[in-house]
C-alpha cells in the first residue's frame, strides 16, 4: 500500500491552486492524497463546480477513484490509477474557468501514452483566472521550449453568468521535459495588443485598444500591433453573456513572450480596461523581467518535473506562485531556490527530477 499524502488545502494562498496541483501530481506520480481544508481562505470555501470538474477531468484520465467530490465539500480523497490517455469532452457548467481546469490536467497529459484531444465548456475568460488566449499565447509556447507541445483553439467565448464558451486542446505528450532557463531580457523586439468582445458596440474595443496603445508609444516608445475579434452577438459562434478584455503580448529579441490581461466588467470604462493591462506590461519592462507573474506560477510543476536545472526571473514574486513551490516540495524530491520578497521582483531556480513517461 502506498501511503497517502496529506495536503493540508488552507496552506499559503489557500486558493483552489493546492487542490488542482495536489491531483495533478497525485495522479502523475500515482501517489493517493488527501487535501482537506479545501478553499478554506476563500469567502465561499470548500469545492465549486470548475474545482469540482478539474477533479473529475484528472480522475477520468487517470481511472482514479474519488471520495468527497460534491459541491461545498472540504475534504477529497483522491486514488490513482493507470494515465489512459482518452480523449474527453466536459462541461464545467458554468463560468468557471476553462484555464484553471487545464492547470490541472496538463502535467498528466505532458506524460500521457498518446495524443489526447479534449473539447472544454465553460469560461475562457473570469476575473479570477488567466485568460484562455494566455494560455495559448504565452504557457504554450513556453511550454514547447521544454519539449510539450500543446494547441489551443477557442470556437466560442465564455462569460460571466452562463460560460457556454468552448475551448478544443490538443496534446502531444512527452519522453521528458527539457529544462528552461528564463533569466534575460535582450530588449523588446514586438508589441501584439489583442482585444476582444462580443455582444458589444464595436467601439468598446477600440476604446479599449486606443487606451493601451497610446500608453505603450508614449512610455516604452514602441509601435504596438492591435488585433480585433469582434463579435456583434449575431454569429453562430457569439458567446452567450457580453463580454470584452485585452491580452498585451510581449516578444523578446530572443523570441521569448510574456504578457499582461485585463478583463471588462459592467461599469468600468473601457479605457480603464486597457489602462490596467499597459500598467502592469510596463511595469514588467521596467524590471527587465522576462518572465511574467503567472508565467512563474504555471512554469512551477514543470520545472520540478524537467529532466536538469531551470531558472526563470519575473517582476513580481507572488504568494500564488510560493504556494506552488511549497506543494510540489511535499510531492518531490526538489528544493526550490527561491529569491526576491512577494510583491517585488524576483525568481528561482530548481533542478529538476527528470520524471519520465
Amino acid at each position: 500500500m502506498v501511503e497517502t499524502l496529506e495536503i493540508d488545502g488552507s496552506m499559503g494562498e489557500g486558493g483552489g491552486q493546492v487542490l488542482r496541483t495536489a491531483v495533478a501530481l497525485s495522479a502523475l506520480l500515482k501517489k493517493p492524497v488527501k487535501v482537506f481544508n479545501i478553499r478554506a481562505k476563500r469567502s465561499n470555501p470548500g469545492l465549486r463546480p470548475q474545482h469540482l470538474a478539474a477533479v473529475k477531468a484528472v480522475a477520468s484520465l487517470t481511472g482514479a477513484r474519488v471520495e468527497g467530490l460534491s459541491v461545498g465539500s472540504s475534504q477529497i480523497l483522491f486514488f490513482p490509477d493507470e494515465v489512459k490517455a482518452s480523449d474527453i469532452e466536459l462541461d464545467v457548467g458554468t463560468a468557471g474557468s476553462i484555464s484553471l481546469v487545464l492547470q490541472a490536467m496538463m502535467p498528466v497529459l505532458a506524460f500521457s501514452k498518446r495524443e489526447v484531444v479534449l473539447v472544454l465548456k465553460g469560461g475562457t475568460d473570469n476575473p479570477r483566472a488567466p485568460p484562455i488566449d494566455y494560455v495559448r499565447e504565452v504557457l504554450a509556447k513556453n511550454l514547447s521550449r521544454m519539449g510539450y507541445f500543446v494547441d489551443v483553439s477557442v470556437e466560442r467565448r465564455g462569460f460571466y453568468p452562463r460560460g457556454g464558451g468552448i475551448v478544443r486542446f490538443k496534446s502531444k505528450p512527452v519522453e521528458r521535459l527539457k529544462p528552461l532557463l528564463i533569466t534575460d531580457f535582450p530588449g523588446l523586439k514586438s508589441v501584439k495588443i489583442f482585444v476582444y468582445s462580443s455582444r458589444l458596440p464595436r467601439h468598446v474595443a477600440e476604446r479599449i485598444a486606443g487606451s493601451a496603445a497610446s500608453q505603450i508609444r508614449s512610455r516604452l516608445k514602441v509601435e504596438p500591433a492591435i488585433e480585433y475579434e469582434v463579435l456583434s452577438g449575431e454569429e453562430r459562434n457569439a458567446s452567450l453573456d457580453p463580454g470584452c478584455g485585452i491580452l498585451i503580448i510581449g516578444t523578446l529579441e530572443d523570441d521569448m513572450v510574456f504578457a499582461s490581461s485585463a478583463l471588462g466588467e459592467r461599469g468600468k470604462p473601457s479605457e480603464k480596461v486597457g489602462s490596467e493591462a499597459v500598467s502592469e506590461f510596463i511595469r514588467q519592462v521596467e524590471h527587465r523581467a522576462p518572465a511574467d507573474r503567472n508565467l512563474a506560477d504555471q512554469l512551477v510543476v514543470y520545472t520540478a518535473l524537467a529532466d536538469g536545472v531551470s531558472e526563470l526571473r519575473t517582476h513580481e514574486v507572488t504568494l500564488h506562485t510560493l504556494t506552488t513551490i511549497r506543494l510540489v516540495e511535499l510531492f518531490l524530491p526538489v528544493r526550490f531556490e527561491v529569491y526576491g520578497e512577494v510583491g517585488f521582483p524576483g525568481g528561482y531556480r530548481v533542478s529538476g527530477v527528470g520524471f519520465k513517461r
